[in-house]
C-alpha cells in the first residue's frame, strides 16, 4: 500500500563509487581566505564542507565539489536540499523567506532546476536559516544562483549519479 509506494518513490541511482568532477567543471573551490559567519553563527562548517558567501547570503559547500547519492525520482531527477543563511534572517519573523534559487547545467543541455519554495528553520548549532531545494534533472556540472533581499550567491557543483 502506501508504505510500499513511499519506499519506491525515491531510489538511488548510484551503481558504484560517485564520479569526481572533470577538470572542465569549474566547481567552486575552497577560498584561500575562508568565509567565517558572523556571531552568533557557528564558525565551523560540517566536516568535509566549507562556508561560502558573505554576511548577506552564505551556504555550506562540499570541499570536493560533489553532490552525490542524492534521492532520484523518475521523471523529476535528483532531489537536493539547500540551506542558506543571512545575518538578519529570523525564522520566526519570516516563515516563508523570499529566497529564490535558479540552477542551470553548464556542460550539456538540460532543463533547469525545478526549485521549491523556501521555508524557515532553526537549529541550536546553526541558528536561523532558510531551506530550499528542488529537482536537478540530470547529473553533470551545475551552476546555482540564490537570491535573498540584497544578497546573491552563485556556486558550481558536480552532481554525480
Amino acid at each position: 500500500g502506501e508504505a510500499a509506494a513511499a519506499t519506491t518513490f525515491y531510489r538511488l541511482e548510484n551503481a558504484g563509487p560517485p564520479q569526481f568532477p572533470p577538470p572542465s567543471c569549474p566547481i567552486t573551490p575552497l577560498p584561500e581566505t575562508p568565509f567565517v559567519p558572523p556571531a552568533p553563527y557557528r564558525e565551523q562548517p560540517a566536516p568535509g564542507y566549507f562556508w561560502y558567501g558573505s554576511p548577506v547570503l552564505w551556504t555550506e559547500l562540499p570541499e570536493d565539489g560533489r553532490w552525490f547519492n542524492l534521492p532520484y525520482r523518475k521523471g523529476r531527477g535528483y532531489t537536493q536540499k539547500m540551506v542558506f543563511w543571512n545575518e538578519e534572517y529570523d525564522w520566526r519573523g519570516e516563515p516563508e523567506p523570499a529566497l529564490t534559487i535558479a540552477g542551470r547545467r553548464l556542460d550539456a543541455a538540460a532543463p533547469p532546476l525545478d526549485a521549491a519554495a523556501a521555508t524557515n528553520a532553526y537549529h541550536e548549532d546553526y541558528g536561523s536559516f532558510m531551506i530550499t531545494g528542488g529537482d536537478i534533472p540530470t547529473p553533470g556540472c551545475w551552476e546555482f544562483t540564490a537570491r535573498y533581499r540584497d544578497g546573491e550567491l552563485t556556486f558550481v557543483v558536480w552532481v554525480a549519479p
